[in-house]
């Protein structure tokens, strides 16, 4: 069965992003509001009722009272592309850094630049970083919130590949404060994985921290230890919740690989 409910949840949801993606093509020609309205109102919500209705997957939403619509920065860990699909649905208009070859990639990267993602070239240096600012600086004063994942890259519940200093850089020189996001996701979609397991995703906003006074290892510190001691609590949680979905937290050291 739960072949069966994985199938019809990735052909819904990846079914609802590729129509999605073409009628974006017209809708590009209209102003960028009308790009953001149309997938944060329609094609998202669309998808994710088939990931809810097949795959059994429901969101929950803990520290609401942590969320600021505009004027922040927030740190998600990242287990999941649900971080990236429903991120919007508790945060409207929220834009995302991204790696640069992901815009250019037909449709779909064509409809990240048009919903105003930040595309970074990792290989870039200090031009990348500064070009960064001054983008992620545009969207904060239009009043867009900008997610950051920390450790750039999908991790497997129970592990992590290490946070950048990325963050710390864009929170001191623009001054604003980040809000760290802790996720158990990976549990339900998990990474290069067909299978979709049935459960309650949990987003958890943490309280905001700042960069101010702070040397970047402290930072960074408080930011990791934030997040991590988080998701490790809802990891627990989620095992015992579902004991189906145990296998796929690391644990006793395992590291995951690249």
């Amino acid at each position: 069965m739960i072949y069966i409910r994985s199938f019809l949840t990735n052909v819904g949801f990846f079914g609802t992003l590729a129509l999605g993606c073409v009628i974006q093509l017209g809708v590009a020609l209209l102003p960028q509001k009308a790009t953001i309205f149309f997938w944060d109102k329609i094609v998202m919500p669309i998808a994710l009722y088939w990931v809810h209705l097949f795959g059994g997957i429901k969101f929950e939403v803990r520290g609401a009272e942590n969320i600021q619509n505009k004027n922040v920065l927030y740190a998600c860990k990242h287990e999941s592309a649900l971080e990236i699909y429903s991120f919007t649905q508790f945060v409207p208009t929220t834009t995302y850094i991204l790696k640069k070859e992901l815009i250019f990639m037909p449709f779909f990267g064509w409809t990240q630049y048009f919903y105003g993602m930040i595309p970074v070239n990792r290989k870039g240096g200090a031009a990348a970083m500064k070009n960064m600012l001054e983008e992620v600086r545009k969207k904060t004063d239009n009043g867009r919130p900008v997610v950051i994942f920390p450790e750039g890259t999908r991790c497997r519940p129970g592990t992590t590949k290490g946070y950048k200093s990325g963050i710390m850089f864009l929170a001191e020189n623009l001054d604003l404060p980040v809000v760290p996001v802790a996720v158990n996701t990976g549990f339900f979609w998990a990474k290069n994985s067909f299978l979709r397991y049935p459960g309650t995703a949990v987003f958890e906003f943490l309280p905001a921290i700042s960069a101010k006074g702070k040397t970047k290892a402290e930072f960074m510190k408080e930011l990791e230890d934030a997040i991590e001691s988080k998701c490790a609590e809802l990891n627990r949680e989620t095992v015992e919740k579902y004991p189906y979905v145990r296998h796929i937290l690391a644990t006793n050291g395992e590291t995951e690989k690249e």
